[in-house]
């Protein structure tokens, strides 16, 4: 279920991703009763961001095992001699997350995947996804340039009545030479990329960045990571959901509340 992507990757590209997954989602691994099983989905033509995953989690959960799943067949055989069952498997499919032997995985990471769908069709492609899950799992869905410097994503769940919902934004920036926070607007996940003009959450908030950055240029003298914490501290003192801490700003990472920032209704 899907379209091929243009496989385009990178090693190291998703390192944004997978650090805030280490912190945040720690628990959803650790809670498993048996290894847990993780999905890397839409991977593209190299196996490298699976690989990477996989090292990443084992810091958490040293008996996790990676399946990167992907649409085009020919990128499942070319990733094949990378494989080291059950540690690391790859399979042919899409958006229904196929695993072997039928498990559930704990946590879907889907990245650059939804960038060529219409909007309108986002909502489906997370209740078929969350619809794999396990109970209590997530998919983290989102968007990076080629190279990781800027990323997106949301934590997407099931809510009680079995709909996926969005839980939190992430946005993250490498500091250094970030000229202002805003230019993140060009890799939102799809769900928001459209959605950034006057009238929308989203479009305020990059607006209140920019303005809480250039009130903090002063600190610049000292760093780009006290500029950035200083921005971060102005933006929650305005009353914006921040939903994480120093140590996380000084990364260069922001989560807020969805309610935040998700779209108005239109028609």
């Amino acid at each position: 279920m899907g379209s091929v992507t243009r496989g385009t990757t990178n090693p190291n590209r998703l390192r944004r991703v997978d650090r805030w997954m280490v912190h945040s989602l720690a628990p959803v691994l650790r809670g498993s009763a048996g290894p847990p099983v993780v999905v890397d989905l839409g991977y593209g033509a190299s196996a490298v961001t699976v690989l990477e995953l996989r090292r990443r989690l084992a810091a958490v959960r040293p008996d996790v095992e990676v399946v990167g799943v992907e649409i085009d067949p020919e990128r499942v055989r070319t990733a094949q001699p990378y494989a080291d069952p059950p540690a690391v498997r790859f399979t042919h499919g899409g958006f229904e997350v196929p695993v072997p032997q039928g498990r559930a995985p704990v946590l879907v990471r889907a990245f650059n995947v939804l960038r060529q769908y219409d909007e309108d069709e986002v909502a489906g492609a997370w209740d078929r996804v969350c619809g794999a899950l396990a109970p209590g799992g997530v998919l983290v869905e989102g968007t990076c340039d080629e190279i990781g410097r800027l990323s997106s994503w949301v934590d997407v769940r099931r809510d009680a009545d079995g709909a996926a919902r969005p839980r939190t934004l992430s946005l993250s920036w490498r500091l250094t030479g970030l000229d202002h926070p805003s230019v993140i607007a060009e890799r939102l996940p799809k769900a928001l990329i459209h959605r950034n003009v006057p009238g929308e959450r989203v479009h305020d908030l990059m607006r209140a960045l920019d303005r809480a950055w250039e009130v903090a240029a002063p600190l610049a003298s000292f760093g780009a990571r006290q500029r950035f914490q200083a921005a971060v501290r102005d933006l929650r003192g305005q009353g914006w959901p921040v939903l994480d801490g120093p140590r996380r700003w000084r990364l260069g990472e922001l989560t807020v509340d969805w309610a935040a920032v998700a779209p108005r209704a239109t028609g």
